[in-house]
Formats: C-alpha cells, structure tokens, sequence
C-alpha cells in the first residue's frame, strides 16, 4: 500500500468531499439499482381477491388475475424477478403436503400464467412444506413431531421438480433439510431441467422476526406453540453458517442466501468474503414491519430510513435483495433517474 506523507489539518479536510451533491454521487463506494431487487409476493386461490395482510401495511394476498397486472407493473419498473408464496386453504394441508407437487396447484397455474405473458420476468419459487403441512413445519413429522430429513427430502424434489415443469426460472429450497440441495440438483440434472437455477437458503435462522410473514401464509396458527429450532439454524453462530454454505454450494446451489438480514450482515459478510459467490439477502417480514410501524408514527422518515437499510445490505455484501419495499424502491429510483 503506497504511504501518503503526513499532513496536518487543514491540508486535509475529509468533509470537501461531502460538500455537494455530485461530489458525494461520484465518492459513492455503495449503490443499489433495481437490478438489486426481489419482490415477494403472496398469491390465493379465487378471482379478483385482494386481501390486506395486517401486520405488513401495503402488502396483500392476491389472485393470480392481479398477479398478473401487478407483474406488468413491476416489468415496467425494471424489477428482474418476484418470489412467490402460495397461501394455502386448511383443506388443502395435509401430513404429507400432497398439494405441494399438484401440477394444477396455485403455486404451479401462477407461474405458467406468468410466464406466458412476461417471459422475461424472473420467477423464483419457494421449496418448502410449511404452506402444506396440518402442523405448520417445514417437512413430514415422526408421532413426536420431529421433522424428518431425509423423508421431507423426497417430497422436496417432487415440488421442484414439478415448478421446474411449470416453467419456473429458480427453485429456492428454505427448508433447511440437510442434503437437500443435492438431491433436488440431481433430480433437476436427470429430467433435463439443466437451466433451472438452485438459490439455496443457506443460512436461514431461527428467527423472531418471521412473525408477519407467518400472518401472511396463515401458518401461525397451524405452527401453534411449535418453533423450527431443530432445523434452522442458531442466531448465535457464525462459523456453522459458513458450513452450511459450503455444503450448498458443493451440493450446486447457484446462489446462497442470509435470511434475516439486518440483524446478519456480519454473516453476509463473511458469506461473501469466503466464497465470492451470488450472495442473497432477505429483508423479512418483521424488519418491514418495524420499518412501517415506526413510519406510521411519524417516528423515522420512510425512504431514507429504508434506503439506508439496503445500502447496509449491499455493503455487507448482499448481491441481491428480497424485500417487501422492493416495488416501492424501484419507483424511487425511477423517479430520481427522471430528474
């Protein structure tokens, strides 16, 4: 590293950069464009229904009719893709989420929908069983309610394989069943799906913040007093992240995400660092919901503060995020291009 030669106040003065606005935009070491950006979005059975999620202001449960005019609206914003969530009726949940590899299911009639009028449109779908299932977990259960890896495993494949058929562009597994990156790889490999892409939830903690998103998919209820702790990982440690990673990642997963975010960056970071890899990150459910709180209260002032928390992400080194502000960023940034 070169050596500046020591100088004294003032013949530097840190602040001349930060003096103008121009000056601040060409220093500028972090940016975020929509091309950052993943919206999730949640869909229900029906026509023409919208429904509110209470604890997410601005965010709602839709029809695949919607989804439709909403994803025109988000093409036209520039967004690159939407991660979409089914939420399921009680009738269709089960011990076994059968429904989760229907091929005339919600989740699989939304994407053929949407990729037959925006082709282009990034779908990334979730691979897990906690919308199926009578108990809320995210796999097949023993009598004691233990998850059972490598059972939910085989299941896993049958609902990847069966989006990858409806012509989804990217298989998120978020379950967090050990090996199950490799066989829903493997199985993708042998039924000539080569081009679908594998975003593993790598580091998927247990987290408290989950609660809104639960609201949402209405699977609070089913979950009980049950928690996911014997699967998703510890917010204590770092170090067993990076494992979890490395394993994604020799198993074929293309990307990798942290999930939460704020309150992980320091695993992002490492994430990043260590394997240079597409490194997601997901702004959930409760972090949107403090955000819109405190909003609400006239207690923090909305685009800043949220900007403020992307541009923490990206310089943690996030190469994507997932969040329910995404729409709403993207309309920002569009207006700050127009100026």
């Amino acid at each position: 590293m070169i050596q500046l030669a020591k100088r004294s106040y003032p013949a530097i003065r840190m602040r001349r950069m930060r003096y103008n606005d121009f000056s601040r935009r060409l220093a500028a070491e972090t940016t975020l464009s929509v091309d950052d950006l993943i919206y999730p979005m949640f869909i229900i059975e029906g026509k023409s229904r919208v429904e509110e999620v209470a604890s997410m202001p601005g965010i709602a449960r839709i029809t695949i009719d919607h989804l439709l005019k909403e994803a025109k609206t988000l093409v036209e914003l520039g967004i690159p893709a939407i991660a979409l969530f089914p939420v399921m009726d009680v009738s269709q949940k089960s011990l076994l989420a059968e429904e989760a590899y229907n091929p005339e299911g919600l989740l699989a009639r939304a994407v053929r929908a949407l990729k037959k009028e925006y082709p282009d449109l990034g779908i990334i779908v979730d691979i897990a069983l906690d919308p199926y299932t009578v108990h809320g977990q995210d796999g097949i259960t023993d009598d004691g309610g233990y998850v059972l890896n490598d059972e939910t495993n085989s299941i896993l494949v049958q609902q990847s394989l069966t989006l990858a058929d409806a012509g989804v562009d990217v298989v998120a597994p978020s379950d967090m069943m050990d090996g199950r990156i490799g066989v829903i790889r493997e199985a993708l490999e042998k039924n000539n799906f080569k081009h679908t892409r594998i975003l593993a939830y790598s580091a998927k903690y247990a987290s408290n913040f989950y609660g809104p998103f639960r609201d949402a998919v209405n699977s609070k209820a089913m979950l009980g007093k049950g928690n996911k702790r014997q699967y998703q990982m510890d917010p204590r440690n770092t170090n067993e992240a990076l494992h979890e990673v490395a394993l994604d990642l020799q198993e074929g997963a293309d990307m990798v995400m942290v999930k939460p975010g704020l309150p992980y960056l320091d695993v992002v970071k490492r994430v990043k660092e260590m394997f240079l890899v597409p490194t997601f990150v997901y702004q959930v459910s409760g972090e949107y919901a403090m955000l819109k709180a405190a909003v609400q209260a006239n207690w923090l002032a909305e685009e800043p503060t949220v900007m403020e928390t992307l541009y923490a992400m990206k310089r943690a080194g996030a190469d994507a995020i997932l969040t329910y502000y995404a729409k709403q960023v993207a309309e920002w940034l569009q207006r700050d291009r127009s100026k």
